[in-house]
């Protein structure tokens, strides 16, 4: 699988702290110096059928169809795509005009990932979201009208002004509107954003941990409820409409990520790119790679498998965890886990998987750190 990382917005959210820019000065030159980063890394996938392509940001919708098309021609140019690849464009609603539909229809993308958040105005507003509330839902319409089924749509909780009654309006609106995937996520205060900086200055209250608790616990309630399976801890999905992209993500499959600060794993090494445009185009134009790369140990890859799969409807695998990591990996796991087996936080199913409960599911990170072996 492949991801390109667009690094552009129109503007910044409060919350955000993906790697992106403001000005769309360099992009021609960006769209240039990811064709050819894909031309020097041929060989960085073994398996040469593409499954699935994201394009993530940053906001790629920015990107127009001949754009799209042209990258995709490269991919297709070094790597066999399979007829039902999943090609999903991750989109903000005021992108999606009924002209930019339309011209994505002329591209391979049939997925899309709309960044709705809330479909009230006061809290896009809070969040610096460049869309408002009535472009939130019209733009649901505009994509199922044109005939794109295959939709997810994010929805933001936790955050001072998401009110139950509120969040429940939300998630009603998405089934309401048929939408077949749903990814939600809590508002966490990352490091030098503008929300970071709001609430040290008492400008905008702190997050209440209780309320996200809260707020998630709604979240399974009411799309379980819908005929959503929660089958990662963010992800719910109708029936055959998991993502493909991010389920190879958490089953620890091999990726590659063009373009600047995007990340490629192929199972032995994790490799990322420089997060600065000018640098990562002056690299590239010289023909060489702007990254880093980690060479991983055993306990790396231990640790990796534990914090993904035990986010999912798939759990730890013990027979895995013997084979892949060895019996001493599994005795460790089967000591660290029994504290959070007797409080009902994980179960051990059929003594093969272990999956974690919806009590757990609020422990998530404290749980898999708990499991990890360190060096």
């Amino acid at each position: 699988m492949i991801y390109i990382h667009i690094p552009f917005c129109k503007q910044a959210c409060h919350y955000c702290d993906f790697h992106f820019s403001t000005s769309m000065k360099y992009k021609d030159e960006m769209v240039e110096s990811l064709l050819k980063e894909i031309d020097l890394r041929t060989q960085y996938l073994q398996d040469k059928t593409i499954h699935s392509v994201y394009f993530g940001g940053g906001t790629p919708s920015l990107l127009d169809s001949s754009e799209i098309n042209r990258i995709m021609d490269r991919i297709a140019k070094h790597y066999a795509i399979e007829s039902d690849a999943e090609i999903t464009l991750e989109a903000n609603p005021d992108d999606l005009t009924k002209d930019k539909v339309n011209q994505l229809k002329q591209t391979s993308i049939n997925r899309f990932s709309i960044g709705i958040q809330s479909f009230f105005q006061e809290d896009l507003q809070w969040m610096n979201r460049a869309h408002n509330a009535q472009e939130a839902r019209s733009s649901i319409m505009r994509v199922q009208d044109a005939g794109f089924e295959n939709i997810t749509c994010d929805l933001i909780y936790g955050f001072p002004l998401l009110s139950d009654l509120k969040w429940t309006t939300n998630m009603q609106s998405l089934v309401e509107l048929a939408v077949p995937h749903i990814s939600s996520y809590a508002m966490t205060v990352e490091k030098k954003t503008a929300l970071d900086h709001l609430i040290n200055n008492g400008k905008t209250p702190a997050l209440d941990e209780q309320q996200s608790a809260h707020q998630m616990l709604m979240l399974i309630e009411t799309l379980t409820a819908a005929g959503y399976e929660q089958y990662e801890i963010s992800n719910f999905a109708k029936p055959d409409r998991l993502a493909k992209h991010n389920s190879n993500y958490w089953k620890g499959k091999q990726y590659l990520g063009i373009g600047p600060s995007a990340h490629s794993y192929n199972g032995h090494s994790r490799s990322w790119n420089i997060a600065n445009n000018a640098q990562y185009l002056q690299c590239i134009q010289k023909n060489e790679l702007p990254l880093e790369t980690e060479k991983l140990t055993v306990n790396d890859r231990y640790n990796e498998y534990i914090m993904t799969s035990l986010r999912t409807k798939w759990g730890i695998n013990l027979q895995t965890v013997a084979e892949e990591y060895g019996s001493d990996s599994l005795k460790e796991l089967l000591k660290n886990i029994e504290p959070y087996l007797n409080n009902k936080e994980v179960v051990l199913e059929g003594d093969k998987i272990i999956t974690l409960t919806d009590a757990g599911k609020l422990l998530a990170d404290q749980i898999a750190s708990a499991l990890f072996i360190v060096d």
